[in-house]
């Protein structure tokens, strides 16, 4: 492994070399310590009900557990992001079985692992037309296990959502592994993580502060049209915003670009956020999973990001050119 690999997979030490960086940490850490004081300030005054004050300190703890996990990885090199996303898909992969009853097929999730470790691997080996590949190999992989084990009845029903587990958690989370490859992949990354969390926050307060017609009664009762908008509008802002400083002298360090970025992150994620509901209504449960205290499981945490990695990545290959071109490729398999 030559030096350049050596920095991408654990250089550490270059983590904080982009200012971008350094600005997007210190508003979050700024953020975290503003609400905990925030909370603080509120419950002494008795302003809070202690039922409320629970919640409050229990959301804000796990969102301070939250950060350092995710932003832990990210700053400690590409080799600990990629295992994030594996390890992230493989979590929202299991609720997502367990919820809807996939949990039963266990040759079929012993086969969705499979493929998402490949899908780990090829992000490792910094070879994209791999990681492409291993969506079909995948579907492929499933379907034919399947009809291995010579049970006609119920085919469609849990092949379809075994792929349908796969391709949501697995391959589209594990594209913030194909990230990993941008020079700059840190504040691309952290970028993307905060906009899609502000974009929950946008819409909700858009909804309770300007109210009006629900948007999707059935799916999510407590969405609004207002709530659709204003965190349409707010997070397309805060992207393009602080885009200019992330992409600072790239072909996307223009407005129209980043706008068109902020609509994707927004869009995506509402509806990544609408899929979950969907699944959620459907099997009528209110949460995936109990792992985040306040929060509910990780597909619940995670599940306005799933759709958003990889038209980010797409979206930013088509102007800054293939992720990780300018780094060696095929580092694992014998490329150059």
């Amino acid at each position: 492994m030559d030096a350049v690999t050596w920095t991408r997979w654990f250089g550490w030490q270059t983590a904080f070399d982009d200012p971008a960086t350094v600005g997007l940490v210190s508003a979050i850490g700024g953020v975290l310590a503003v609400a905990g004081v925030a909370i603080g300030l509120l419950a002494r005054s008795g302003k809070l009900s202690e039922e409320t004050r629970e919640e409050l300190v229990q959301r804000w703890g796990s969102w301070c557990v939250i950060t350092v996990l995710l932003v832990g990885p990210i700053l400690a090199g590409a080799f600990w992001t990629i295992l994030l996303a594996l390890v992230l898909g493989l979590a929202c992969y299991r609720e997502f079985a367990r919820t809807t009853g996939l949990f039963r097929e266990q040759r079929i999730s012993w086969l969705v692992v499979l493929s998402t470790l490949a899908l780990a691997f090829a992000s490792l080996d910094n070879y994209s037309r791999l990681y492409l590949a291993c969506g079909p190999l995948g579907v492929a992989l499933v379907v034919a296990g399947t009809i291995g084990t010579d049970r006609p009845s119920g085919f469609v029903q849990r092949t379809a959502l075994g792929l349908f587990g796969f391709l949501l958690c697995c391959f589209s989370l594990g594209y913030l592994g194909q990230i990993a490859a941008a020079p700059n992949y840190r504040p691309i990354l952290l970028l993307l993580l905060v906009a899609v969390s502000l974009n929950d926050v946008f819409a909700y307060l858009c909804g309770k502060l300007v109210g009006g017609p629900k948007w999707l009664p059935n799916t999510s009762p407590g969405k609004t049209y207002a709530g659709a908008v204003g965190a349409l509008v707010l997070t397309t802002a805060f992207v393009a915003g602080v885009g200019r400083f992330v992409f600072a002298g790239s072909p996307l360090d223009h407005w129209g670009r980043l706008l068109t970025l902020g609509l994707v992150v927004s869009g995506l994620g509402q509806l990544g956020d609408l899929v979950l509901s969907s699944i959620k209504r459907d099997v009528g449960v209110k949460d995936v999973g109990r792992l985040i205290p306040g929060h509910g499981g990780l597909l619940d945490r995670f599940d306005s990001l799933v759709l958003v990695p990889p038209a980010v990545y797409h979206y930013l290959a088509l102007y800054l050119g293939p992720l990780g071109g300018d780094q060696p490729v095929r580092v694992l398999t014998g490329g150059g």
